[in-house]
């Protein structure tokens, strides 16, 4: 009998923070703070499924390199709690949960649904060929505000490319940080990492760098919009938190680079979508 926990475990339920808060985010924002009920449901159906794939997929891509390593051993993969083809099954439901939903919204959102895929369907693989991984990962996260977007507006905008921009940077500059413990790891297995590039060092000066391209982005958002002062209470919220987070780990220390720090990294987005409703609904 299949586990509905091995799966929750395989495609790491919880790490939906990452995502699904912007896409409500880009919501509330291009509704004017209007968003209708409906459509955020179909919103919320399509991030956690489309996410869920996309996590089946890249546990089962790197399936062979998980074994290997010892961080990876609670993985219901790796322990053999899930095979090959229940993780193939679950990636055709979550797939065609995603088309139907998709299909539930704006016309564009469908025609725009395979550009949205690739991103998550072809991450697992760029750790073969480039250190930028992480950069791959971001843009994949990203697409969920772009469809949060898209889905509530039915139109690309400058502001939804400065959100989208400042997601994918957020999120490159944290997993580059965690992914760096991993370096000798990557190394041995020809995998590719900005550590393995660039030294953990170098690769926590690019977290850093695009940490602060993330921050400028999501104020610039602000200042055009000319949204209210709690949005930018939130950024001052991320902000802290990310500073907070390179203030604590070291390249020379892994010590508190584990899944602690991995998952505080969801107040950047939890923050931000609190303060982002709130500045619409107290703030009008």
């Amino acid at each position: 009998m299949i586990s509905l926990k091995a799966h929750v475990n395989n495609i790491a339920l919880h790490h939906t923070i990452f995502d699904l808060p912007f896409a409500l985010i880009a919501a509330i924002l291009s509704s004017n703070g209007s968003a209708d009920l409906k459509t955020i449901f179909l919103i919320i159906v399509a991030v956690t499924s489309g996410r869920a794939a996309a996590m089946a997929i890249n546990n089962l891509a790197d399936l062979k390199f998980d074994k290997k390593q010892p961080r990876m051993n609670y993985r219901a993969m790796v322990r053999g709690e899930i095979s090959k083809f229940e993780a193939l099954i679950f990636i055709f439901i979550c797939m065609l949960i995603l088309i139907f939903t998709v299909a539930q919204m704006k016309p564009i959102c469908l025609k725009l649904l395979p550009v949205a895929a690739i991103p998550f369907i072809i991450y697992p693989f760029t750790k073969r060929f480039t250190g930028w991984c992480h950069l791959c990962l971001g843009v994949a996260i990203a697409m969920a505000p772009a469809g949060g977007w898209v889905a509530m507006s039915g139109e690309i905008s400058f502001e939804m490319i400065l959100l989208c921009l400042a997601v994918a940077f957020w999120m490159c500059g944290f997993d580059a940080m965690y992914g760096a413990q991993d370096e000798k790891f990557d190394k041995s297995q020809k995998l590719h990492s900005l550590a393995t590039e660039y030294g953990a060092s170098g690769a926590f000066l690019i977290s850093r760098i695009v940490h602060v391209i993330c921050i400028i982005c999501l104020i610039a958002v602000g200042v055009i919009m000319n949204l209210k002062s709690l949005y930018f209470i939130g950024i001052g919220i991320a902000a802290g938190t990310l500073f907070y987070q390179h203030l604590i780990v070291s390249p020379y220390d892994f010590s508190r680079v584990n899944q602690t720090y991995f998952m505080r990294n969801g107040i950047v987005s939890i923050a931000m979508l609190i303060c982002t409703w709130l500045s619409f609904v107290i703030q009008r």
